[in-house]
């Protein structure tokens, strides 16, 4: 079919049905295109509404357990350090401890040597005055008894002969 405007000239091709048919699948498929567009638009949003209401809801039940777990940390901290300087200062302690008691055994150590030193005098002094009155009891004794008996005269002897067997 073909119409003639005054200056235009318009031609138009026959239709058949699987044309037609053709061309309604193509508007149908754009149209469910376009719905499945706004449909997934409308999710995106109510999704991404959604997150944004669990992100507060989670900040403003998580905000009050971060600010206990900051103060529960700083604790921590506070107590570690004071731990830590408590048992620097132990470690001090002990080590002048330590320096003083091997001081103390070093002086004793001295003192023991220079009392057995003096132990060994005393010993030997001790023995030496044992020695002298013991000598001085015998000679007391012998001097008493030669002043309560006295002595009797030997009977004279001979005098020796000399030895000659060395000759």
């Amino acid at each position: 079919m073909v119409f003639q405007a005054s200056d235009t000239v318009y031609v138009q091709a026959s239709r058949d049905a699987v044309s037609v048919a053709a061309d309604w699948a193509l508007v149908i498929a754009a149209v469910a295109v376009a719905v499945t567009a706004v449909i997934a638009l409308v999710l995106l949003i109510r999704t991404s509404r959604s997150i944004q209401k669990i992100a507060r809801e989670a900040s403003r039940r998580a905000d009050p357990l971060l600010e206990r777990g900051k103060s529960v940390a700083a604790n921590v901290e506070f107590i570690s350090a004071s731990v830590r300087t408590d048992i620097e200062g132990l470690h001090r302690s002990i080590q002048a401890l330590s320096g003083r008691l091997q001081q103390a055994s070093d002086h004793m150590e001295t003192r023991i040597e220079e009392f057995n030193a003096l132990m060994e005098v005393v010993q030997g002094e001790a023995e030496n005055v044992f020695l002298d009155t013991a000598s001085t009891a015998r000679g007391v004794r012998a001097g008493a008894r030669s002043l309560v008996r006295p002595e009797r005269p030997s009977p004279p002897t001979l005098p020796a002969e000399p030895d000659r067997s060395g000759e």
